[in-house]
Parts: C-alpha cells; structure tokens; sequence
C-alpha cells in the first residue's frame, strides 16, 4: 500500500482538517504542492467545498475515506484540498472554467489542471459508482490519467485554449469614455425599467424569485424597498414584505433558535438546506432593518433580535469576533438537530402542545420526511383571532413553550461549527448591527459593531496598512481580497454614521487609496479580486455579480460615490459613475443579479440627501433620525463644525443643535426638529416623473 502524508493537520480551516485522516496525499495550496506537480511532471486535483457543505461530506465519504480510491488519487495525481470560503479567488477561477466546461457548478468542486495549473475536466459531485447520469469517481480519475498519459500535447493545448477564454471573458469595460455627468446618463425611465425586470422574475404568490431552489437574494429586496419609498409603487413593497414574510415564517427561518438557514429546497421557503451561513443572517438583518424603518412591523424587529442573538450566542467567539458557520448534518443525518415528531413535543409541552403544535404547522404524518419542521401558516395577529386569544397572551405562551423545546434541542448533538474568522463576513455583520441600531434604536448593537470593528483592525490589519482574509487561534492569514476591503470599508462609513466618530471616515479612506492602489484595474477603472502582489494564480479575476455576498466592485462603487461626497473628491464619483455606465444595460435587464449595482443608481438619479446635524444635542437628534428611513444619504453629525469634511465645515452652532440639508454642499436653511427634516426631505425629493 502506498504511503500517504496527508498535511491538512495543522490547516486553521476545520474543512481541511476534516479530511486531516483520509489516506489522500492531500496537500493545502501553495509552493510545495504546485512546485512537485511540475517536477515530476503530475496531474493536479484540486477539490474545493467548505465545512457546512452537505454533499461535500458525502462524497469524502463515499470516496476520499477510502483505501482504494485514494491508492489512485496518489499514483496519478497531486492532490490539493481548499475551502472555498479561505480561498475564493481560487474557487472563482476554477468554479468559472468547470461552469464553461459542463454549464453548471457547485460544491464539493473537483477540477483536474495540468502541472502549469490550467484546467482542462472538472466537475461537481461524482459518485462511488455510477449514477444520476454521472461517471463513478474511480472512472474518472482513470479516464484522466489515461487521457494525459496518451494525449498530452492535446490536453495542454485545451487547457491554454480554456484559460485564454477565461481571460478573455474577464476584460469586460476595456473601452475607457470621457466623464458624462449622470444627468446625462441615468434618469428615471431606466429604474422604472429596472423595477420592471426584476417583477418579472418574481414569485407572487410565495414571495421571492424564481423556482426552487430558492435562495434570499435580499439585494433584490432592497432594491425593492429602495424604489418604493421613492415611486410609492404598491407592488413594489407588498412583494418585498411578502418574501421576508414567507422567509421568516418558513422553514428556511429557525422558529426556535433564530436563524436563517443557506437556501430552501422548495418554492415555499419549508425545506431548508440546513447550514446556517454568517452572511446569511447578516444580510438578512440589514434588509429587516430597511424594513422595520419603513413599515414599523414588529415581526421584523421580532427576527431581527432574534437572528442577532444566535449569532451571539453561537456565531461569536470571545474575542467578539463572528464565526463563519454552522453544518447542516449531525449524526451523519441532515437536519437532524432541527427536526420534530409530533409525540416528542406533545410530551415535552404537555398541555400546551395542541396551542403550539397548531401554530407551527406540526403534524402527526409531519410535513417533511415524516418529521416536522416549524413554520409558521397563519400570523400571529390572524391566529389570536381565530383562536380567541389576546395577542400578549399568545406570545407569551409561544415563548414559554419555545424556551422548554430549546432545552430539550440543546441536549441533541449539535451540528459542527466552522469556527474560522472571516474578515469580510464580518464587516458584513458589522453592517447588519450598525443596520440593526438605526432601526431599533437598541444601543447594545451599536456597542458590538465598535466592540468588533476595534478588534477587526487589532487582528487583521497588518504593519503596512494591508489586511489579511482569515483569522483563528490568534493568526491571521492570506492576503484579504476586493470583498473584504470594500465590506469593511462599507462598515466604517456606517459606524461614523450611528457614532458620529470621525476617525472611522479617515480610516475608511485610507483603505479606499489602498484598494485603488493595489486592485484597480487602471485600463476600466473595475477592481480586481485578488491584490497585485498575490502571484499563485493563472488570472486575476474582476467580479461584478452580486453573488450569495454582494458584488465587491458594486460595493466599492458605493463607497467611492458616498467617500467623493464625504471628502469632496470628485475624481472617485467619476469612477464610480463611468463604472456603473459601463453595466448599465446589463443592470437594468438583470436588476436580480446587479442589486447592489441598482441600488447605486437609483442614488444617481434621485440624488443623495448630506445632512448634518450640529449642536450639544446632536446625539439625541441623530438617532431619532435614524430610525426613519433614508436610503440615500450621507450623515455627519457633531459638537461643532469641523474642517476635516466639508459638509460640517461653516456649520453655525448657536445655542440650539441644527440640523442640515445638503445637495452638492449647498444646504436649505436649516431646522430644528426630526420631523422638520423628515419634511424638507419628502418635499424636496420628490421625483421628478418628466426627467
């Protein structure tokens, strides 16, 4: 038997170190793995997934804890393990040439590359044996092992010629155009068109988008949001109201424990994929936010508390710092921990099973696999009517037999968690806490999004200014891609908003210049994924898709066109301006997969609203402004004026605190009270319907 030395022992992700014991020569990416594949002229296997990843587990099972596939995985090839949540850069490379492939992807993600790192086969899950119209896993690694023994010369040239299409399909926004302001170029037509789209795909009758699998696609809820509050189209916010309620009444949203799980299997949100992801919640929280701020549904502050307790409770380490995940399998078995019969609860609750078991749709036949998942059918205002019931009873009594459950579920074995800290995943959360703040008004948010923001700089940012993307047991380490600056940047625009701290700009900025110095793509003004100095990989690729994550180069769009405004730097608006004209026919066709990118030009067409709020009672004033939403703002407030940003610069401050509407650093005359601003803004943004 061959002698295997697998090296994902000492690996910081738990992914790795979960396949630590297999017979495979497995090795992490880097010099060691790609040097040996040249020297000895060797096939590379790359395998990526993540640690809550279920058929990632399976086909480890199936095949990479056995003695005899891993035999052939060691003779024939260099074998390379990655989590994809460590790496993307790797994983969007590789995921995109399996996509031109075989026009589908996903995870676990096996690609076969020649020793120059070039892919040329790859695939998705393969099985033991075959099945579901798929090759067996041992065929595979044969076919590709001949194929390379006997057709070399044909392989390489496959794999230059998919690396050159690779290449190509990345050079999008090549032709450079001269600034046109965008009153020239973005009116309203163009987002009554983009709202239009996006309607298209919708789902009318159990909320969100396309058929199933369905995943939150909570950008395009936003954007949702965003176009009602400004055109007052009805079906705008009753489609987005409906898919968070289908969302947070299923079974895709923990009923329990809080929640919200990676993706349904079925069009009404009942069947989860159970993992529960970091970003997931996050930009969940975010989207409840804007909509608790525009309709006031206690629902909506209901999930929102409730989601950022489970985070707290099992997403966060000491340090404050967010863990990245939660598996959907425990005990070998997929949702496991979640899952009721009817006879377990009516004995754990006794008396009150029959209240409970009718509100979350329990069932002696169950709803799923014989078991049931909680959700919730009717509403809570509907159900206390039907039932005779005082809504504050009703609660109360729900909560009370949620709370005997949750004990009993704590004595089952828990799902893994994926422990590792991801620096973009949490500016995410960051957001969603700052989000979370404005909306409720519950300082405690605001103190964990600085308590977390202090400790991100402490633990991932480097000597030079850099950062690094992941962080466990005190260590930090690969360079932190586009994502990651332009999350955390987002974070730090939003913190000085709900504290008013002006060193989180300066701070803000300065990565901006770094972004531009190290990721721009000096030929379309778009960012690269990857830093400049990284030199692993066969391309540097530009993202522009909003993805399970926001688009990074949307997000820096953003950010440069709110940073411009903040900094007066005209320049940075230009970019972000010319960027979104360059994807402006896409956006308006795709608005579901450019959400972020929308959301930018609804700003430009609208225009963003700069208001200060100076005086001793600045804080007071500010926070009772930020329960209101405005979605198209700058906020600065303070004691007294300041010369580091234009817009408190020359701000009277009398004896009463003032608050400020600015367009262009031009400003109204100002007023003093909430309700007066909330006024000035409906009257003087009204839209302009022959633009």
């Amino acid at each position: 038997m061959h002698k295997y030395a697998n090296r994902l022992i000492n690996e910081s992700s738990p992914y790795l170190k979960q396949h630590a014991h297999n017979p495979v020569d497995w090795y992490p990416w880097g010099d060691e793995a790609l040097n040996r594949a040249k020297e000895e002229d060797k096939l590379i296997l790359v395998s990526i997934g993540y640690a809550a990843c279920h058929w990632c587990h399976v086909m480890e099972k199936e095949s990479f804890e056995q003695e005899d596939v891993a035999e052939i995985m060691n003779r024939y090839f260099i074998n390379i393990k990655i989590d994809r949540e460590e790496r993307p850069d790797i994983d969007h490379i590789y995921m995109d040439a399996v996509q031109a492939m075989t026009g589908s992807g996903g995870w676990p993600l096996n690609v076969f590359l020649t020793p120059d790192k070039q892919p040329f086969y790859g695939g998705t899950y393969f099985p033991p044996v075959k099945a579901f119209n798929r090759p067996s896993w041992k065929d595979v690694l044969y076919g590709v092992a001949q194929a390379y023994k006997e057709r070399k010369q044909e392989i390489i040239s496959q794999a230059e010629n998919l690396t050159e299409h690779l290449k190509t399909s990345n050079s999008f926004g090549q032709i450079k155009k001269a600034f046109i302001t965008e009153e020239e170029n973005f009116s309203e037509p163009q987002l009554h068109l983009t709202y239009e789209n996006l309607m298209k795909n919708a789902d009318v009758e159990e909320g969100g988008f396309g058929k199933a699998p369905k995943f939150p696609q909570t950008f395009s809820i936003s954007l949702l949001l965003k176009y009602y509050h400004f055109f007052k189209k009805d079906d705008a916010l009753k489609q987005a109201c409906l898919s968070l309620n289908k969302m947070i009444f299923g079974g895709i949203y923990d009923q329990l424990g809080g929640g919200l799980a990676r993706y349904s299997t079925d069009s009404e949100w009942l069947v989860p994929h159970f993992e529960k992801m970091l970003y997931d919640n996050a930009l969940l929280v975010d989207v409840l936010s804007d909509a608790f701020q525009l309709t006031k549904d206690p629902e909506y502050h209901r999930v929102i508390d409730e989601i950022i307790e489970f985070i707290q409770r099992e997403l966060m380490n000491e340090e404050k710092l967010f863990l990245s995940a939660l598996d959907a399998d425990s005990e070998g078995e997929e949702g496991l921990f979640y899952v009721w019969s009817k006879h377990e609860l009516e004995k754990i609750l006794g008396e009150d099973a029959l209240l409970f078991c009718t509100f979350y749709d329990v069932t002696e036949g169950g709803n799923w696999e014989e078991k049931n998942i909680l959700r919730i059918k009717t509403p809570l205002k509907e159900f206390a009517l039907l039932n005779n019931l005082e809504i504050n009873q009703l609660t109360e009594q729900l909560k009370f037999c949620k709370q005997k459950i949750l004990l009993q579920r704590n004595k089952r074995t828990r799902p893994a968690t994926d422990d590792k800290v991801l620096l973009g995943w949490n500016a995410l959360m960051n957001i969603a806490l700052s989000k979370a703040f404005s909306a409720t008004g519950n300082t405690k948010y605001r103190q964990l999004a600085c308590e977390n923001m202090k400790i991100i700089l402490k633990k991932f940012r480097q000597n030079d200014g850099s950062f690094l993307h992941t962080y466990k047991n005190d260590f930090a380490k690969y360079p932190a891609f586009l994502d990651d600056y332009a999350y955390v940047i987002q974070a730090l625009i939003k913190l000085q908003e709900i504290t008013s701290d002006g060193n989180w700009l300066h701070i803000a900025k300065q990565l901006t210049e770094f972004v531009k110095d190290n990721f721009e793509d000096s030929d379309t003004g778009f960012f690269y994924f990857t830093n400049q100095s990284q030199k692993d990989l066969i391309i540097r690729k530009k993202e522009i898709y909003d993805g399970a994550t926001p688009s990074g180069n949307a997000i820096m769009a953003l950010n440069l066109h709110q940073l411009s405004i903040i900094f007066n730097q005209p320049k940075w608006k230009e970019q972000a301006v010319n960027n979104l004209l360059t994807l402006l026919p896409a956006i308006i066709r795709h608005p579901g997969s450019f959400g972020v990118w929308g959301s930018l030009l609804i700003d430009l067409v609208i225009g963003v609203n700069e208001i200060a709020i100076v005086g001793n009672n600045f804080p007071v004033l500010r926070d009772a402004f930020l329960s209101h939403y405005c979605p198209n703002k700058i906020l600065q407030s303070a004691l007294i004026g300041s010369k580091d940003f234009p817009l408190l610069s020359k701000k009277e401050t009398g004896t009463e605190t003032l608050l400020y509407l600015c367009r262009n650093y031009a400003c109204h005359q100002p007023v003093s009270t909430v309700n007066s601003l909330i006024e000035l803004l409906v009257k003087t943004q009204a839209p302009k319907h022959n633009k």
